[in-house]
């Protein structure tokens, strides 16, 4: 037969307030033993230690091992006297020489010949590369030999290119190639499309 809602309830909130009741006396325990508690093993104290001093055999027998033998000398067969007459030869030796004598201060100077050309390579300025020149565009192969004048004042020039004859106004192009920039009377002015070349031709009679 199953217990009623509320009776359940109950006991589930006293297991719960049993259980946090635990736990905080648990923690209070650990607290009060790590802050009040003596320790128990004091730490060791570290002592210092002193390395043993070398014997003398073995500091000799290092030496020893070291390097080769030293050669040892005896004091047989070295003169300790002075003799007189190597020291009165050596002190008779005249400097003789080419060149200035270093132990007069009236002597002159030796003349040394100054060289054709020094020694020292010049330094070389390097010129700077020249550029070609742009080759020119050929003349314009057109004759500007009259013009005409309409009603509405427009003027009309008449070229002559090979065996053929143009008529154009301002902004005209001729065979496909030379475009009419102005017309005057005297001149006009025409660029060639091939080159992006503008001249001006003077106004020639038949």
């Amino acid at each position: 037969m199953a217990l009623p809602l509320g009776i359940e309830n109950k006991r589930q909130v006293y297991l719960v307030i049993g259980l946090f009741t635990l736990v905080i006396c648990a923690g209070g325990w650990e607290i009060r033993n790590y802050f009040f508690a003596a320790p128990s093993n004091p730490a060791p104290v570290l002592r210092p230690v002193t390395a043993p001093a070398p014997l003398a055999s073995a500091a000799h027998t290092t030496a020893a091992t070291a390097g080769p033998e030293a050669l040892k000398l005896t004091n047989a067969g070295i003169d300790p006297a002075l003799h007189l007459d190597r020291l009165a030869e050596s002190e008779q030796v005249e400097y003789f020489g080419t060149g200035r004598n270093i132990f007069s201060g009236e002597s002159a100077p030796v003349a040394i010949e100054k060289p054709l050309k020094s020694a020292r390579s010049q330094p070389t300025v390097a010129m700077p590369p020249q550029r070609p020149e742009p080759p020119r565009p050929p003349a314009l192969d057109l004759k500007y030999f009259g013009f005409a004048q309409g009603k509405d004042k427009s003027i009309r020039a008449f070229f002559v290119h090979g065996d053929d004859i143009f008529m154009a106004r301002t902004g005209d192009i001729i065979d496909h190639r030379y475009k009419v920039v102005s017309i005057m009377p005297g001149s006009a002015q025409v660029t060639d499309l091939s080159y992006n070349n503008t001249q001006t031709l003077a106004f020639q009679a038949n």
